[in-house]
């Protein structure tokens, strides 16, 4: 293997009891399900009368009533949004759902990530007046922070609905009605909702409190994808919102822009990973590397035409942050191959010429190769900083970890924020090897010693009986997958009849399967294909048994994610 690409893990095997209330299940899927916590039959329900109520989400009372008011004094309305793919759907789905409830058409506004920043600022606010004079804001997806910014507004005389699902501080916005799943004192079901989700739960009670019926359900798909492309924890409740947006748009009755995402992507709206995979990035390169307004005005279109224009142009926007990351990424391996010594704790690197838009796929592309936590810099448009963000491994808690130095550290950092595994960070270019060594220490401080082993839990050895289309489909459609609900994974060792390179990067098998006299086609994409032998016997492999449909043909695949010569 090229050094660097992730060499191949050692394999964990799922092994659990089935519970007698998956009884009723087939047994593969039972043990894959118990596997991942489901324990009875009513877990497989993912129909809308299963979702937590949404007088359980405290907070919502106060909301529905600042919305009521609202509708009543006609109230101009405007909807501050993030630059990200949760952003602009949760942006989408309140202007559609507050439009669809009779109001006025609300006015939005995303700030330029790369003039404004994150949230809802004084900045956002002066434009928010100087464009729109609005009587209300709505934030979605950000606004648990912006302490000044809401105090900006309502020193202006705007009332202020902040509705977001990151983490609160210890000091809360003094806004008119704050709604948050993790400020719920007596805990919420539905607590890892993304921005969207939450978004969502707004627009569900107060179409209950209007006495309406049945018009956010036609935001589903729009929530699915914002869902999913946000990685948030797939619990029951996102499990349920995202299989009831997938079904609208199997049966062709999502919205004409998450359609065309879809259509240009080549994808059919069947599974998860086609909104995590395909729309998700085309709709995020616009908060990239331009405006997500352009993401948001595909989202709103309302005739397949104008989707289709605005999506061809998402498409474009995504082609143009490929080529950029594979720049970076191929300079950021070539700073990593340099490297002496055992790989240290965590990694920062940087690019005087990388776009600061692109950092974080950058740093997930390398955490990925190295198992490692790693922060990306790319230089801010104001002299002399660098914006940095990160991506982090399971078990340990970046945006902790940048506390932490922040702590220790006293003006080091000018801001941060972020998650577990995710975060992002601005820094005085004179700072940066500081930095680098007090982020490197305080990794190694704060890890434990398995957390950089690389062990990838799977879901055992399929056998030959099992590799069939019925169980490619059944795995495929029967559950949304995602984060902590994770894809069915399995290992195994295989005989190779054919092998060749396709699309220079990609390795296509045949593989025999000789118990059952057959063959299974497998792929795995962007394989180090200069390393491989010439005639490959044997192989071992870690992968997900998929439907490959092509010419109208649908057949098994073994997709692997790992794989070796044996």
């Amino acid at each position: 293997m090229s050094a660097v690409v992730r060499a191949f893990p050692t394999v964990r095997r799922r092994h659990v009891e089935i519970p007698a209330g998956l009884a009723e299940v087939p047994p593969l899927l039972a043990r894959i399900l118990a596997a991942r916590g489901m324990s009875g039959a009513e877990e497989l329900d993912l129909s809308l009368n299963r979702l937590p109520h949404p007088r359980q989400f405290g907070g919502l009372e106060q909301a529905v009533a600042l919305l009521l008011q609202a509708r009543r004094e006609h109230w101009r309305v405007c909807v501050v949004g993030d630059y990200d793919a949760d952003g602009a759907t949760a942006t989408a789905v309140m202007v559609k759902g507050l439009q669809q409830l009779g109001f006025v058409r609300p006015d939005y506004l995303v700030p330029d990530r790369f003039e404004y920043g994150y949230g809802l600022s004084p900045a956002i606010v002066d434009l928010a007046r100087e464009r729109y004079q609005p009587d209300l804001l709505i934030t979605v997806d950000n606004g648990i922070a912006s302490i000044d910014g809401v105090a900006a507004a309502r020193a202006a005389g705007l009332r202020v609905l902040i509705t977001d699902h990151h983490l609160p501080g210890d000091t809360l916005p003094e806004a008119d009605a704050i709604l948050n799943p993790r400020l719920c004192e007596e805990g919420f079901p539905a607590a890892n909702l993304a921005g969207v989700g939450v978004a969502f739960y707004v627009l569900m009670a107060l179409q209950s409190a209007l006495e309406l019926r049945g018009r956010v359900v036609d935001l589903l798909d729009l929530v699915a994808l914002g869902t999913v492309a946000d990685v948030v924890v797939l619990d029951g409740a996102n499990r349920i919102l995202v299989e009831q947006g997938l079904r609208r748009l199997r049966a062709g009755q999502g919205s004409p822009g998450v359609r065309a995402l879809l259509r240009v992507a080549g994808r059919d709206p069947a599974v998860a990973a086609d909104l995590g995979f395909a729309a998700g990035p085309r709709l995020n390169a616009a908060g990239r590397l331009s405006d997500m307004s352009h993401g948001i005005e595909c989202l709103l279109a309302e005739s397949d035409a104008e989707a289709e224009r605005h999506a061809q142009e998402l498409d474009t926007i995504n082609r143009e942050r490929r080529g950029i990351e594979q720049g970076m990424r191929e300079a950021a391996m070539a700073e990593v191959a340099r490297l002496t010594g055992p790989t240290p704790a965590a990694l920062c690197l940087h690019g005087d010429d990388w776009h600061e838009g692109v950092v974080g796929i950058l740093a997930s592309r390398v955490k990925e190769a190295l198992n490692r936590p790693v922060i990306a810099f790319a230089p801010a448009r104001q002299q002399g900083l660098l914006k940095g963000s990160g991506r982090s491994i399971p078990g340990l808690h970046l945006r902790d970890v940048l506390d932490a130095v922040a702590t220790g550290h006293p003006g080091l950092l000018q801001k941060f924020g972020g998650h577990a595994m995710a975060a992002g960070l601005t820094l005085e270019r004179r700072y940066l090897a500081e930095f680098t060594e007090a982020f490197q220490a305080t990794v190694a401080a704060q890890a434990d010693e398995d957390v950089f082993l690389d062990v990838i839990d799977t879901d055992g050895e399929l056998g030959e009986t099992d590799i069939t289309l019925a169980n490619a489909e059944l795995l495929s459609h029967r559950f949304p997958w995602g984060q902590g609900f994770p894809p069915p994974r399995f290992d195994g060792v295989f005989e190779v009849l054919n092998h060749r390179v396709v699309g220079e990067r990609h390795l296509k098998l045949t593989l025999g399967l000789p118990d059952v006299g057959a063959a299974v086609d497998g792929i795995f994409f962007n394989a180090p294909v200069a390393d491989l032998p010439t005639r490959i016997q044997r192989v071992e492999g870690i992968y997900r048994l998929e439907v490959n449909e092509f010419r109208g043909q649908r057949n098994p695949q073994l997709l692997f994610e790992y794989l070796q010569v044996v």
